[in-house]
C-alpha cells in the first residue's frame, strides 16, 4: 500500500523559488488548509484575510453576471498563489473563486504579506512577474472566448488544469465545466465525446484522464500555446523546477493544519 506523500509549502512552486531567508520569515506563519471541491474560497467585494499557495488543488477565478451565470477568466495553481488583490492595493476580490480540483494550499496571514511585499525584495518581485502572468492568461482567455469553438476552449482548460497537477485527471460534471467555460451543458458534452472518440481523454461519471497529451495541444488552439510561452518567460522557476518526490530531504517545518473554510468566514 503506498503512502502519500507529506505536504510541505516547497510543493508550491513560487514558494519553493523563495531564498531561504524568506521561506525562514515566511513559512513559520503558514498553515496547511483543505480545499475541497467547489469550496468558495473568495466572494466577490468581501474582505480578504488571507493569500493561498495551492499545492495539489487547482482555483478557478469566476466572474459571476447579475443574472447568476459565470465564466473563468483563469486558474490557479501550485505555480502560484490566490490572492493577488492583497497586494496590488485592494482589500476585496471583483470576482469569486471556486476550487474546481480539491486538493490542499497553504495560506499566509494578510499583515504578513504586506509586511514580506514592503519589503521591495525578491517577493515583491515574484508576485508582479506572477501578476503579469496572469493579466495574460485572463487576456488570452477573452479571446479564446470569443473566437474559437467549444472544443479548442475545452482542450485549451483542460492543457492549462493539467500543467498545475502532478496527474493526469480531473473530477468535474459537465455542468462544472460548463459553468468554467461559459457554455451549456449540452455543448459541453458533444465536445468532452469528440475528444474521447479522438482517444484524447476517457470521461466517465465525472472522471477526466488526459490520455494523449501532445494529441491535446494539437486539438486546442493557439491561446494555450501563448499563455505557456509567456509563463515560461516570466516565471523561469517552473522551467527549472523539479518535481518534489521526496519530501523527506526538505528540512522539516512545523505548521499548524485546520480545514479549509470560505474566507468570509474570518
Amino acid at each position: 500500500m503506498s503512502v502519500k506523500p507529506q505536504a510541505h509549502p516547497q510543493q508550491n512552486h513560487l514558494l519553493a523559488a523563495l531564498s531561504p531567508e524568506v521561506q525562514a520569515r515566511l513559512f513559520p506563519h503558514l498553515e496547511l488548509v483543505a480545499l475541497p471541491l467547489r469550496a468558495l474560497m473568495y466572494e466577490a467585494g468581501r474582505p480578504m484575510e488571507h493569500v493561498y499557495f495551492p499545492t495539489d488543488a487547482i482555483v478557478s477565478l469566476q466572474y459571476l453576471m447579475e443574472n447568476g451565470e459565470s465564466t473563468a477568466i483563469l486558474v490557479v495553481g501550485n505555480e502560484g498563489l490566490l490572492g493577488i488583490s492583497l497586494f496590488m492595493g485592494g482589500e476585496s476580490s471583483p470576482n469569486r473563486s471556486v476550487v474546481q480540483s480539491a486538493g490542499h494550499a497553504y495560506r499566509l496571514p494578510r499583515p504578513k504579506v504586506k509586511e514580506e511585499f514592503n519589503r521591495h525584495g525578491q517577493l515583491l518581485m515574484l508576485m508582479l512577474r506572477y501578476t503579469q502572468s496572469l493579466i495574460t492568461q485572463v487576456a488570452q482567455t477573452a479571446v479564446c472566448n470569443r473566437h474559437h469553438s467549444i472544443d479548442q476552449q475545452l482542450c485549451r482548460w483542460l492543457l492549462l488544469s493539467m500543467d498545475r497537477l502532478s496527474h493526469n485527471h480531473l473530477t468535474m460534471t459537465q455542468e462544472f465545466i460548463g459553468t468554467m467555460l461559459g457554455v451549456r451543458r449540452e455543448g459541453v458534452n458533444v465536445a468532452a465525446s469528440k475528444l474521447q472518440q479522438l482517444g484524447a481523454i476517457s470521461y466517465s461519471r465525472g472522471l477526466i484522464k488526459v490520455l494523449d497529451r501532445p494529441k491535446l495541444e494539437r486539438l486546442s488552439c493557439e491561446c494555450y500555446d501563448v499563455v505557456k510561452k509567456e509563463t515560461d518567460i516570466l516565471l523561469p522557476y517552473l522551467r527549472q523546477r523539479q518535481v518534489i518526490t521526496n519530501v523527506a530531504a526538505i528540512p522539516k517545518v512545523t505548521l499548524p493544519t485546520e480545514a479549509g473554510r470560505e474566507e468570509s468566514d474570518n
